[in-house]
């Protein structure tokens, strides 16, 4: 747990939770923690062994809505270590996720390994850069697709992550890897 998520997470109406609950105490002491919003070795492999995600995002009426993601292992694109890329393509043409950043772009992501249950949480400030609009950052990006256009980058500048207790993960199991079981 670092700094900027107490800073992002820890409002007053969730202090005012922790001190009900009894854990205000515990987690007023992480709050004068050293941290930064810069990711580590550890966050950065999670993040490029993952297949999917999920995005969540606050509409101009204050409403919450989140959006599953998937691709390819890897295909959100560690630029930096405190930015991640993924290309969008077109979906359903609702465009929610992408109204909602561009009315707020702050997001929270959660990334998850089911069969190691472990849960990375990250919030980021969102940026939409439609197709065409920078070649060179669409080339550094894993997709594996001819066929498919990229419509827009959606670029996620990290402004915190905490990793989450594994208690209540269910550990689940890709095709893949069950193959993979199967045969080692």
């Amino acid at each position: 747990m670092n700094k900027n998520f107490t800073h992002i997470a820890f409002t007053n109406s969730v202090k005012k939770q922790q001190e009900k609950y009894g854990t205000r105490n515990a987690y007023s002491r992480m709050e004068n923690s050293v941290g930064s919003n810069h990711l580590s070795p550890q966050e950065i492999h999670f993040i490029q062994q993952r297949d999917s995600f999920y995005m969540a995002t606050v509409s101009e009426n204050g409403w919450p809505y989140v959006q599953h993601r998937g691709g390819p292992k890897g295909f959100v694109t560690v630029i930096n270590n405190t930015t991640l890329a993924y290309a969008d393509f077109r979906g359903n043409g609702q465009y929610i996720s992408t109204g909602n950043i561009d009315g707020s772009n702050k997001t929270s992501i959660i990334m998850m390994n089911y069969p190691s249950r472990q849960r990375l949480k990250i919030w980021a400030e969102a940026d939409i850069i439609d197709s065409g609009e920078n070649q060179e950052l669409e080339e550094k990006l894993n997709v594996n697709s001819n066929s498919a256009k990229i419509e827009r980058v959606v670029l996620l500048n990290v402004k915190a992550f905490d990793w989450n207790c594994p208690q209540h993960i269910t550990p689940r199991y890709t095709e893949d890897e069950i193959s993979q079981m199967r045969q080692g």
